[in-house]
């Protein structure tokens, strides 16, 4: 089941690679200071992740502007998501839940990825988009069951200002 509108967001603790190294991301130290907004992709170097990633990062004022924090979601480990974000120019933090712990915890894995095609990988993260206010309320969460569509980000825009 995944989240909905007025849950309270699932806090998680997820590794981001930044040039100093690997650190901690964690959601509730982040709650309150800003509003967020989680972008799960299935995976890194992908056409469509890419895309969309690479539309965020070039658009981040829009976000900032709006008082949001943008934040990348994959089960990529950290290092394949630094050399992606290295290679495509995404200047978005990437955070990697390889265990997919916070794919399940949001409701938005995959029992079994892209089954008609024989690839079958159990916890892949559907493309989805959660924008959290700063009292860690869920004000808007879409959830594509098809990895190849992308989020309304004119309606995420317009809950980010209606925050």
């Amino acid at each position: 089941m995944s989240i909905n509108i007025g849950d309270l967001a699932p806090d998680f603790t997820l590794v981001t690679k930044t040039a100093e190294g690997p650190q901690l991301v964690k959601l509730s130290e982040l709650i309150g200071k800003s509003n967020i907004l989680l972008l799960f992709v299935p995976m890194a170097f992908t056409g469509v992740c890419t895309t969309e990633f690479c539309d965020i990062s070039a658009g981040i004022k829009d976000y900032e502007a709006l008082d949001a924090k943008v934040l990348g979601i994959s089960g990529d480990n950290p290092f394949a998501q630094a050399a992606w974000a290295e290679k495509e120019g995404i200047t978005i933090p990437l955070l990697s839940d390889y265990e997919h712990t916070v794919a399940k915890a949001y409701g938005v894995a995959y029992d079994q990825f892209l089954p008609a095609v024989n690839l079958i990988m159990g916890g892949v993260a559907k493309r989805s988009a959660f924008v959290i206010d700063k009292a860690g309320v869920v004000q808007y969460a879409e959830v594509k069951e098809s990895p190849k569509d992308l989020p309304d980000f004119e309606a995420i825009k317009a809950a980010l200002k209606a925050l």
